[in-house]
């Protein structure tokens, strides 16, 4: 079986292109306005697709940390209240569905909680994202495969264990596995990219990606090397933005960097079949004394 999927109006997996996710997130903080700009960057840099988040707070939210108070832009309110806050409506999802498709730039969504998964039935993206904080909650997972999209699921904060039962949850077909470590920003110590290769072995038949939170570039190209199929970075305006997750993400110079880090990896890594390239032959015949079989 190939580690292939049709994914939106390609194909995802071995041999073909990385698909670059920029994911945005809550990095927009709400407005409309940040969210269009950071999709116009991800488009100016190469980006496949540009991906967000969406939750019904008062169900994707445990319950213990709603009512926990904490500083925001909007004063001193609870967490739930800022969940509220950072939290698109269908007018501006329609909005940024037009606005992509007028970008020519996929977008989709992680999404928290069934409700959520029941809106964004509304629009037709390419993929459902689910987030690797509920990569345990096995009714998202089964929720989110009825509507026959591809799934990508992410997995940081998890066990082995409990990758093997969410891959057991929300079946095998059309799915993708990125390997995540859920640290804002991550050390790269805690990065663990041989994991791509580990991921591969376990599921043979499954594309695998790196969804990345580190500072810095080059984990993701070495991703590629080691056989990642996807990458997904942050992006942001500007790292210095309020927000949690600014902080882990790339601002769009950098996004433009990354891009091409990984194109030029992909290009580098060949085939593997050894061979003597024309650019070879000048040298060879001004440099080799002895000519052999």
């Amino acid at each position: 079986m190939a580690r292939e999927i049709k994914f939106g109006n390609r194909m995802m997996g071995d041999g073909h292109p990385a698909y670059i996710i920029a994911e945005v997130g809550i990095n927009h903080n709400g407005d409309l306005e940040i969210a269009k700009k950071i999709i116009d960057a991800a488009k100016h840099a190469g980006a496949d697709a540009v991906k967000f988040q969406k939750r019904k707070p008062e169900v994707s939210t445990p319950i213990e940390q709603q009512k926990q108070m904490r500083e925001t832009p909007w004063g001193y309110i609870s967490y739930l209240d800022y969940r509220y806050k950072v939290e698109f409506n269908e007018e501006q999802y329609r909005e940024i569905d037009r606005y992509c498709k007028e970008k020519k730039i996929d977008w989709m969504v992680s999404v928290w909680d069934e409700p959520s998964v029941d809106f964004m039935e509304k629009f037709d993206t390419p993929a459902y994202k689910v987030p690797s904080a509920s990569l345990t909650d096995h009714n998202l997972m089964k929720h989110v495969r009825q509507t026959g999209r591809p799934v990508i699921i992410s997995t940081g904060m998890s066990t082995m264990k409990q990758i093997h039962n969410g891959v057991n949850a929300v079946g095998g077909d059309n799915l993708i596995i990125m390997h995540c470590t859920s640290a804002y920003p991550c050390e790269p110590e805690e990065l663990n990219l041989k994991m791509i290769e580990t991921l591969r072995k376990e599921f043979p038949n499954n594309p695998i990606g790196y969804s990345g939170h580190e500072v810095g570039l080059v984990p993701s190209a070495i991703a590629i090397a080691l056989g990642a199929t996807s990458i997904e970075r942050h992006i942001t305006l500007d790292r210095a933005m309020w927000g949690s997750d600014q902080a882990a993400s790339v601002e769009p110079g950098g996004f433009e960097r990354l891009v091409k880090y990984i194109r030029v990896t992909e290009s580098a890594l060949g085939d593997g079949v050894k061979r003597v390239y024309e650019s070879e032959k000048g040298s060879m015949k001004k440099l080799r004394r002895v000519v052999s079989e």
